[in-house]
């Protein structure tokens, strides 16, 4: 077969990979009134930026009589760089019921991570190193203000016995200052925007949540994890939840670690999952960002992750830093929401392989830990979202791609601009419609969600969408 028409036909079938589903909601019944605070990011302001972590010390919302109430407990550690285009669930508190139409975020330690990169054309390539502004360093990351007071558009109304929710997003193009050269000068001027959401909009749907499990109930058909911060969730299971991998129910053990992607049961205020990832059985996992691999093309022996997050976080695996990752033939691949109704989930490593590693995918690792190190038994590619313009004129209706020039960390990496393939799955938003609208003189700010794939022919990464945003100008 012609390569580019296999290509062709290999991309036609990643159509299952890239499936956005909703999960389905209950009738409420008689529970405690509560709320729910959901987290969404934005894209960092320059190029080479890999990290935005900041300590959220404190959430409060009031109804500008009574005194205000927490919805966050304790302090929650983010880094919100990763989550563009993504969500992820921070916390679900019971809260007393009422009008809430302020919110007070009080905010600390901010960390800024950026890559030094040199050009990707030097022969042979060399590694990208890491550098980060802290309270330490020169200059320092220091915070404007450490408290931010917002008035919601709509107000946060919390019913007796039902769930609502807020969606926080952090806006780190507005927040991180530059100076006229373009260097980070390590002020931070937070700039937030909440938003109240019901279980049932968009915005209130978790796709990027991993956790421990703690116990399984196969009688109940659910069990209950333990996030980074913390804090448990029961998570319900049915016969829509997909499993990836070829996983089941039954491979869930105490030692499992796991990603959930889902929704929350307004009757319960569980996680009804979707999709449920097995990303270790080893008690160990590690995520963030290919920035290297090794050797370039063929079959890779290593590769270098900026690691953005860890389970558990004491194992001296330190997050923010890049890791040497050494492959030893022996590692199986996953593709997660890989969507077995779809596409056999032994064929993920047609699409994800030692050979089809390359800078820019978000993985993650995980296998047993030990004297600092990590022996690699899963690797698995996990969706992103990435912040750039639409290519004028790069529209091909026939091959349904388009160019789309990234300007995240990930556009340093990938050294132009890359091809973004989108399937009759993909979900079009911001007032896009389909491919077609992908159009005009201008260069259209998008954001794109989904999956960093190698060519295996040219060797070049490309994008299979999930999403396709036009963003605000």
């Amino acid at each position: 077969m012609n390569p580019k028409k296999w290509f062709g036909a290999v991309l036609c079938a990643l159509a299952a990979l890239v499936v956005g589903c909703g999960g389905g909601t209950s009738t409420p019944v008689a529970q405690q009134q509560s709320g729910s605070v959901f987290v969404t990011g934005t894209d960092a302001p320059l190029p080479s930026v890999v990290s935005f972590q900041v300590d959220i010390t404190g959430m409060t919302v009031s109804d500008g009589v009574n005194p205000p109430v927490s919805v966050l407990n304790g302090t929650q550690t983010v880094d919100f760089a990763r989550l563009n285009g993504l969500r992820t669930l921070l916390d679900i508190n019971t809260i007393p019921a009422g009008t809430y139409t302020q919110v007070n975020v009080t905010l600390a330690n901010p960390q800024i991570g950026f890559l030094n990169v040199t050009s990707p054309q030097t022969n042979p390539p060399t590694r990208p190193t890491i550098s980060t502004l802290n309270s330490t360093t020169t200059p320092a990351a220091t915070l404007t203000t450490s408290s931010v007071n917002i008035t919601l558009a709509q107000p946060l109304v919390v019913n007796a016995n039902d769930i609502i929710g807020l969606k926080f997003e952090f806006d780190l193009r507005k927040s991180i200052a530059v100076d006229g050269m373009g260097q980070i000068t390590g002020a931070v001027t937070p700039t937030l925007d909440l938003n109240a959401i019901t279980p049932s909009d968009a915005d209130a749907f978790i796709d990027d949540f991993v956790a421990g499990v703690v116990s399984v109930d196969a009688s109940g058909s659910s069990f209950v994890i333990q996030g980074p911060h913390g804090h448990q969730f029961t998570v319900n299971v049915n016969g829509e939840t997909e499993f990836e991998g070829g996983d089941t129910f039954a491979n869930l053990t105490a030692n499992s670690i796991v990603e959930v992607s889902g929704t929350l049961d307004r009757l319960t205020h569980a996680i009804l999952a979707d999709s449920v990832g097995i990303v270790s059985q080893d008690k160990f996992w590690a995520g963030g960002l290919i920035t290297f691999v090794d050797p370039p093309t063929g079959t890779a022996t290593d590769f270098d992750l900026y690691v953005r997050s860890v389970l558990p976080a004491n194992t001296g695996f330190n997050s923010g830093q890049i890791s040497t990752i050494d492959l030893t033939g022996n590692e199986n691949y996953f593709i997660y929401w890989m969507h077995n109704r779809f596409v056999n989930p032994r064929f993920s490593n047609i699409f994800f392989n030692s050979s089809l590693l390359v800078p820019g995918q978000h993985v993650s690792i995980a296998g047993p830990f030990s004297n600092g190190a990590v022996t690699v038994k899963r690797v698995v590619l996990r969706h992103e979202g990435h912040t750039g313009t639409w290519v004028v004129g790069s529209t091909d209706a026939n091959a349904n791609t388009f160019q789309f020039n990234s300007n995240g960390l990930a556009g340093v990496l990938f050294n132009g601009p890359v091809t973004v393939y989108v399937t009759p799955f993909t979900k079009f938003r911001g007032g896009l419609t389909s491919l077609s609208d992908l159009k005009g003189t201008a260069a259209l700010p998008l954001r794109v969600v989904g999956l960093i794939l190698k060519d295996p022919i040219s060797g070049a990464p490309v994008f299979v969408a999930r999403s396709v945003e036009l963003l605000p100008n």
